[in-house]
């Protein structure tokens, strides 16, 4: 049966952000072909693709190569996510369906609940579910496939430590709810501009000379107003 290149394209990036290819090392089809038990040229394509979405660089002489972002480019990774995620959330206020509100108001019930108890790996986990969830229902699939794509990325570059308040930062999830619930477009796109932010503040770069201890990620801190967001 042949493995569809989208497949060996997933593995290969999954394999990418969790470091198993370290930023430089050469991807010979061969190697990659043995590895994931396919043929060259699903890898071949695979490759191709995830050059397209910058995670390869084709090298003269030495061919596939894992890309090396610089600071630069990861910064401007988590501007996007800014300005994309509430551009998703408003249009989730205008587009979500009723299968698409059940499945975010699980989330943040589970979210609420785990946050009290302290569970940082069920947190991490949920808030991407969360906001995986959220872009699909923006009824928008290429600004879910971009987000989806920034997701990954940011997962590559970053490494993301627990918000300082857990509790506060599954509030502002259930205000988002709240307001995509009520069509309200303005409303969840400011208060997910506001959250994306204040989450923005915890990544910290990954970069190789960077050390145990890389630069925290800086961005304009504003106080979030919380009155009125509870739900």
């Amino acid at each position: 049966m042949r493995i569809p290149a989208h497949s060996v394209c997933t593995a290969i990036r999954d394999d990418i952000v969790a470091g198993v290819y370290e930023r430089g090392s050469r991807l010979t089809e061969e190697l990659l072909a043995r590895r994931y038990g396919v043929s060259r040229v699903p890898v071949r394509e695979a490759l191709r693709t995830l050059e397209a979405e910058g995670f390869v660089v084709t090298r003269r002489h030495a061919g596939a190569c894992v890309a090396e972002p610089t600071e630069q480019e990861a910064s401007d990774l988590l501007e996007m996510r800014m300005l994309l995620e509430p551009l998703g959330a408003s249009r989730a206020a205008q587009r979500r369906t009723e299968a698409h509100l059940k499945v975010l108001r699980g989330l943040v019930r589970l979210g609420q609940e785990r946050a009290r108890r302290g569970n940082s790996e069920d947190l991490r986990s949920l808030g991407g579910w969360f906001h995986e969830t959220l872009t699909q229902s923006s009824g928008s699939h290429a600004l879910a496939s971009t987000l989806t794509q920034l997701r990954h990325k940011i997962a590559w570059m970053y490494a993301v430590e627990s918000p300082t308040d857990p509790v506060e930062s599954w509030a502002e999830h259930g205000a988002i709810v709240d307001a995509v619930a009520r069509g309200d477009s303005e409303r969840a796109r400011a208060i997910t501009a506001l959250h994306t932010e204040r989450a923005t503040v915890v990544h910290r770069l990954r970069f190789p000379g960077s050390g145990d201890r890389p630069d925290r990620v800086r961005t304009s801190q504003h106080a979030v107003n919380m009155t009125g967001l509870r739900h």
